[in-house]
């Protein structure tokens, strides 16, 4: 057998995802559509991703403006829009500075070196330790998965990297370990979202954020899925009543374009040095022309004051899904980030909304995790909770 024949009958793409057997090529809103013409509800928002919903006329311009002038250059150079970006990023958060890349897990590897260099420089630590939670996911590059409290994302990619330890999420007794441990910082999720879609504990996090002020800990939240308005504040930490050290952000900051960000206090900020942290792409004009239009569309309009609205909404038609089917056992979640705890394989679901026009998520085998776009309408929802009774309905027949 010859080395083309071979080739030919494997795709040319590696076999890292499950997909679902559909081909998008299309979106508008809170809808996609198939290579076949399908139109699809699309409460996944790229996974948190397209937060104004899919292809948003006021980026799509941005960066129909951007291509004609400059697509990329490096950041030997100032970048007008990158400076603008973090300009608006600082202006709506306690953080003073802001360092871009391309993704999520760069976002807290960046956050993660910032806090070695911070323990190194500032504290004179040779060997600092991270302190992350069970159940968190910050990624899938070495360190992040390494700082992701899930065996199962670190199975087959040992030896991991030293210096995490994990406790507990939402646990008291973890407080005290920390006390313990003193590390250099604490990375916390305050939604667990690939891990069940579990809210951080508000009288747990503000106790955890007293033991960090108490022992120069520093406090690095991981916006990278609630970021971006997806609970109803541009970030989850500013319901919780704390000011991170080092908050990372991604998915929603570009509205599907690649585009990733730490916002750090300008006292941790500062042991950035030239020559400490880069990106070839990060911060790129592209990038950033995104990233504008999407912060700017957020803050200037009533999108986060709508997003609390619609998500009274959904839990109202959660309920009353709840209330009609005994597999839905849980809902739980904040603002437009929402999970349905099931006694079934919620992978089933998942299959069974899609051959209703529907598209939602998995957190975990237990749980159907709901992204619709913050810029929902009732009228979606309605039509969100009427396929999702469909799928469930699907299952008790067991289609």
């Amino acid at each position: 057998m010859g080395h083309n024949t071979l080739v030919s009958q494997i795709s040319p793409v590696m076999a890292t995802y499950s997909r679902f057997p559909v081909t998008l090529v299309k979106g508008k809103g809170s809808y996609v559509w198939d290579d076949h013409g399908q139109q699809y509800l699309d409460f996944t928002s790229g996974i948190a991703t397209c937060n104004l919903g899919h292809v948003p006329d006021c980026v799509k311009e941005k960066l129909a403006e951007q291509l004609e002038n400059l697509w990329h250059c490096s950041n030997l150079y100032h970048i007008p829009n990158q400076e603008e970006l973090a300009g608006l990023l600082t202006a709506n958060s306690c953080g003073d500075q802001v360092f871009f890349c391309n993704s999520g897990a760069e976002a807290n590897e960046a956050a993660i070196k910032l806090a070695r260099c911070y323990a190194s420089k500032v504290k004179g630590s040779n060997f600092p330790e991270i302190v992350t939670f069970k159940q968190s996911f910050h990624g899938r590059t070495l360190a992040t998965l390494t700082a992701t409290g899930q065996e199962k994302i670190q199975h087959g990619f040992s030896p991991l990297m030293p210096g995490f330890s994990y406790l507990p999420f939402n646990d008291n007794d973890a407080l005290e370990m920390l006390q313990t441990i003193k590390p250099a910082a604490v990375l916390l999720e305050l939604v667990q979202g690939e891990g069940g879609v579990i809210p951080a504990d508000q009288k747990w996090v503000q106790a955890l954020t007293r033991i960090c002020q108490e022992n120069d800990i520093l406090l690095m939240v991981d916006e990278i899925q609630t970021g971006m308005g997806r609970t109803g504040t541009l970030f989850a930490y500013e319901q919780y009543n704390i000011k991170p050290d080092v908050i990372s952000v991604a998915k929603g900051l570009g509205s599907g374009f690649p585009i990733g960000a730490i916002i750090a206090k300008q006292e941790v900020a500062k042991v950035f040095e030239p020559g400490s942290h880069g990106s070839t792409f990060g911060g790129n004009p592209l990038a950033t022309a995104a990233g504008v239009a999407t912060v700017s569309r957020m803050i200037n309009s009533d999108i986060l004051s709508d997003v609390q609205e619609m998500s009274v909404y959904l839990d109202c038609q959660l309920e009353s899904l709840k209330a009609q089917f005994s597999a839905i056992k849980d809902i739980r979640g904040k603002g437009l980030l929402k999970g349905l705890v099931v006694e079934t394989n919620a992978l089933d679901i998942v299959k069974q909304a899609i051959s209703h026009n529907l598209l939602v998520l998995t957190a975990g085998p237990n749980v159907v995790r709901i992204l619709p776009p913050l810029t929902v309408t009732k009228s979606e929802i309605d039509e969100f909770a009427q396929k999702l009774e469909q799928a469930f309905q699907g299952i008790e027949k067991g289609e």
